[in-house]
């Protein structure tokens, strides 16, 4: 196999538009994604739900063009590939159909994407409590509509996936919102530049009203979450406005925004930021996409949550830019070609600011009762760890030592950031300077067999 000049980690908007514009600029393009189909998250199995576009909504559709463009002769897609490591030269190492692959190119874009921010409360690991995301997908791959389900937390995705399930026939019970009249309050001092995309406000709007019309009860403020298995139904308890409430249902969606996916980007040595309206790390990064690590590039939501319409913007001027790197071209040459993909990301980008603050993280999101699982995996309690930092353990790498939390399967991407929170709070510091918790290679669990039959591609 012919070594390409650039390899793509992710099949999302950002990842398919880079592939698309670096392979029309002459670039040999491996297109590397753990998905049976490209999509990534926004448009999963876009290329196999033609016939569910109605209930999905019109958002969904613009990845179709996405999609058929990554039909080129310079791109090969490879998919199922569960990418577990990014070495110094650069070389990604990946796992498909039980084996191990190597393969090396001068320039590597990590376009991973996001995943929802962990929301523990009391009962999250209940059967029948998840993501609401998690809920989406099983819509947009199999199909499965949820039922009897009770919308909590906030966020404009929150909104859509009420819409869709409104538009399938299957609206929710309810919707229980963690937004405050203070936050939307917060967030009107952003509305000027909102505005920039006024496109984007009629379209929240007109889910709202969707909302309103199918007479879907909606509690605001809402805290205090806690969910129990009662008679085989979920017995969702929750504080809005004073008053206790209760509600049956079958499922609990939750959703609090969603975050970088920054497990490969951490383990590839990449240095990350706190972005304090995000409550997140961020890769950092120059305008193009370029970081610290020579040859390794990122894009869309796995750099800064973007929103779909700016990823796939990102992902053109990223390609673009290595373009030029690889021709040797001046760099003032992909400035000029990409205007108007600047252009069309910054007013894409132009509602970010009112979002983060009108949806933003309730802190008792970040730092739960003791009595709250915070690691599903190791079942470690935000108790437990709050009694190991009184202990002694100040340091991150105290806290896994002491407790083993976020040494799991899931190698802390559901409680890497409330340990995180939580040790700031208790220690009284700047999240920026306790940092984030190491991520090793692998970055998912591979095995022995599977590195045994290791092919490399020069």
């Amino acid at each position: 196999m012919a070594k390409p000049d650039l390899i793509i980690i992710g099949a999302g908007p950002a990842g398919m538009a880079a592939a698309a514009t670096a392979a029309n600029g002459g670039l040999k393009v491996h297109l590397l994604d753990d998905q049976p189909a490209a999509g990534g998250q926004v448009y999963r199995n876009i290329t196999r739900n033609q016939d569910r576009l109605t209930h999905l909504g019109p958002e969904y559709t613009k990845g179709i063009p996405l999609a058929d463009a990554l039909d080129h002769p310079n791109i090969t897609h490879v998919a199922g590939a569960a990418v577990w490591r990014i070495d110094d030269t650069p070389t990604v190492w990946y796992s498909l159909h039980g084996k191990s692959h190597a393969i090396h190119a001068d320039h590597v874009l990590i376009a991973t994407g996001a995943q929802e921010r962990p929301v523990p409360f009391a009962g999250w690991t209940l059967p029948g409590v998840m993501p609401a995301g998690a809920a989406q997908i099983l819509m947009k791959s199999s199909d499965l509509l949820p039922k009897d389900a009770v919308l909590a937390g906030s966020g404009p995705l929150l909104y859509l996936i009420a819409v869709q399930m409104i538009e399938a026939g299957q609206p929710p019970v309810a919707m229980v919102e963690t937004q405050t009249p203070q936050m939307m309050m917060r967030a009107v001092r952003h509305l000027p530049r909102a505005l920039l995309d006024r496109q984007q406000i009629f379209k929240g709007l007109a889910m709202l009203r969707k909302i309103r019309a199918a007479r879907i009860p909606r509690y605001t403020a809402a805290h205090s979450f806690k969910a129990q298995i009662q008679d085989d139904l979920l017995d969702f308890e929750f504080t809005s406005k004073g008053e206790t409430h209760h509600l049956k249902c079958a499922l609990v969606l939750s959703h609090q925004g969603i975050i970088p996916a920054t497990h490969l980007t951490r383990s590839a040595g990449i240095p990350h930021k706190w972005h304090k309206a995000q409550q997140c790390w961020h890769p950092d990064h120059d305008t193009e996409g370029r970081t610290a690590r020579p040859g390794l590039w990122v894009a869309g939501d796995s750099a800064g949550i973007l929103g779909a319409d700016a990823a796939r913007a990102q992902g053109v001027i990223t390609a673009n830019a290595i373009i030029c790197a690889v021709r040797g071209l001046r760099p003032s040459i992909a400035s000029h070609v990409n205007a108007h993909a600047i252009n069309h990301r910054n007013r894409a980008q132009a509602i970010r600011a009112f979002l983060d603050a009108a949806y933003a993280v309730p802190p008792e999101i970040n730092t739960p009762p003791d009595d709250t699982i915070l690691c599903r995996c190791e079942e470690i309690t935000a108790g437990t760890i709050r009694q190991a930092i009184h202990d002694g353990a100040t340091e991150l790498r105290h806290l896994k030592t002491a407790t083993r939390i976020g040494m799991g399967p899931c190698q802390g991407r559901q409680c890497d950031l409330s340990l995180t929170h939580m040790l700031a709070a208790q220690t009284q510091r700047p999240i920026a300077t306790v940092g984030m918790p190491r991520a090793r290679s692998p970055v998912r669990p591979v095995s022995l067999g599977e590195i045994a039959a290791l092919e490399q591609t020069d």
